[in-house]
């Protein structure tokens, strides 16, 4: 048990540095913003199964990568940028669809809860207010960044998870997002 419940929290914390990319908030916000319901890590783990609690992770992670990514045909200057958002709202819209049904595999089955972080929206709503140069600048930053708390999330639920079937949804993405961090770096 003690192991479900520090790999639920590292998954939370594994999660917020991808919402961190903006150091202008303080440390004490970014621990309450993991869970979906806005309680703090240890809450969640205590109230949530570790296997709820990375399916909200993934859901809002993809969510996320869906919101931003839909800015760029307006908001980037770069056709790299563009061309690299389209195949993230494609891939987060099919990893969303894998994860639903992984998850109502699980017993009991779970139902992921696609809410974003107040950190996540903040960002969201920062890479709204750009255009141009400085939208592709926070953009790339921003999908590297979570595309790296994903990696790191999905390494962890597949290594020690408590559901076999997102324990193996988190295991097969794990190269796709690989994929998807190498690209984010060359933008």
């Amino acid at each position: 048990m003690k192991h479900s419940t520090l790999l639920a929290a590292s998954l939370a914390v594994a999660s917020l540095t991808a919402c961190n990319s903006k150091k202008t908030e303080p440390a004490a916000d970014m621990t309450t913003a993991a869970p979906a319901d806005n309680v703090d890590a240890t809450t969640a783990t205590q109230s949530e199964s570790p296997g709820q609690v990375f399916a909200d992770l993934a859901a809002a992670s993809d969510m996320f990568e869906i919101e931003s990514s839909k800015l760029a045909p307006e908001k980037a200057g770069s056709a790299k940028v563009k061309a690299f958002a389209e195949q993230m709202v494609k891939a987060h819209t099919d990893s969303t669809a894998k994860l639903t049904a992984a998850a109502a595999k699980a017993t009991p089955p779970i139902t992921p809860a696609p809410t974003l972080t107040a950190a996540q929206q903040t960002q969201l709503d920062d890479l709204k207010s750009k255009s141009g140069t400085a939208f592709d600048e926070a953009y790339a930053k921003a999908q590297v960044a979570a595309h790296q708390a994903t990696l790191d999330a999905l390494k962890g639920y597949s290594a020690g998870g408590d559901e076999p079937a997102l324990k193996t949804f988190a295991g097969d993405l794990i190269p796709a997002v690989t994929a998807h961090l190498n690209m984010a770096k060359g933008l």
